[in-house]
Parts: structure tokens; sequence; C-alpha cells
């Protein structure tokens, strides 16, 4: 069953990034739009999405630290956990996207930080199971801030696309950092940065109220 959920959240992502494409006048208000008088709307909303989580240090760090979860745990979880969170998050965006309401998402995303680089930190090894449903839990969060927050005048798919992309390179990214932790055998630096992340993860959480 685990084996099949790549192709499961495949198919719900697809559905996600369609809704995104039918509810662009449905997006946050208020968001400068200069970038699609000169990009287009597709190529304005591809900038716009792919910047987006690079532009949120609690984005970056999040993303980065599920890759880094995921090169701990090794085996199927270097697929699964990132494309768990992907899946996720595109369901998050088209909820967002659509005006929908989600209690605590600030919150919710600084909490993300601490309790993934908690997770580091301690040297939990969790099973992969575990680790995609928190991840995915997580992701709905940052998805949902990504789509509330799209520009009126953006394609939702293009939009999507980017946010998509860059979440992918920077779980890319923790992915390279922890292989190549694991593969010096230098796994206490894993929880040095755990130790760090949580850390920014308590900064950011006491930022959110």
């Amino acid at each position: 069953m685990t084996s099949a959920l790549p192709t499961f959240l495949a198919r719900m992502a697809v559905p996600a990034l369609g809704l995104l494409v039918a509810t662009p006048a449905l997006a946050h208000p208020g968001h400068d739009t200069g970038g699609f008088v000169t990009g287009g709307i597709v190529t304005g909303g591809l900038a716009h999405g792919f910047l987006h989580p690079l532009g949120g240090l609690d984005h970056v760090l999040a993303m980065v630290a599920v890759g880094l979860i995921a090169a701990r745990i090794g085996g199927r979880a270097i697929l699964l956990v990132p494309a768990t969170f992907l899946g996720m998050m595109a369901l998050g965006g088209a909820a967002g996207a659509m005006g929908g309401a989600l209690p605590h998402v600030e919150t919710a995303i600084a909490l993300s930080v601490l309790v993934l680089g908690l997770v580091l930190a301690l040297g939990v090894v969790p099973p992969v199971a575990g680790a995609m449903a928190l991840v995915g839990a997580f992701a709905v969060f940052h998805g949902f801030a990504h789509g509330a927050e799209m520009p009126g005048a953006a394609s939702g798919l293009a939009y999507g696309l980017g946010f998509l992309v860059a979440t992918a390179l920077l779980h890319a990214a923790g992915l390279g950092l922890g292989l190549a932790a694991r593969r010096v055998q230098t796994r206490p630096a894993l929880r040095v940065a755990g130790a760090a992340l949580a850390a920014a993860g308590l900064g950011l959480l006491a930022g959110a109220f």
C-alpha cells in the first residue's frame, strides 16, 4: 500500500492544481502584480509561485528539514516523505486560493520548524508512515499560506507549479546535505542542525503570537 502512495499523491495534486487554475480571482488581494505586465500571467505566476517559499525563512527551514529527515530515515523515505509534503501542500494551496478558512496558519508553520528540528536534534528515526503523516499535516498549512497569497492576476496552475518546484528544490537540498552526512558518518551534525532548527522554530513561534 505504501508503495502506491506517490501515485496517489500525484492524483491528488493534479486536481488541486486544477482548482488553482479555476480560482485566480479568489486569491489574496493587495499584492503587487507589476510582474504580470512585463512577464505575462503565466510567467509572472510561475515566478511569484517559485519565489514565495524562498521568501520566507519559516518555509525554507521546514522544507530543508523535511529533506534532512527523509535522508536520516533512508530507504523508501527518501522519496515518500518529500512526495507526501508536496502532495499535501498542493491540496492546502488549492484551499488557500479558493478563499477557505484554516486557523492558526502562521503558528502551525512556525511549529513545523520547531517539531521537525526536534525530530532531528533528538536523533529520532520515525517509521516511514509516521514521518509521512507528520510532514503531510504541516504541509497543508504551508500550502494554504502559499495559496492564500497568490496574486489575483496570476495563473493558478503556473503559481502552483512554481511553489511546488521551489519546495522540491529545498527538499533536494536537505536530502543532499543529509545523505552527505550519512556517507561521511557525521550523523551528529544532523542533531546539531536539528537543534539550530528547533531554536529558530522557537523564535518563529514566539513571533507568531
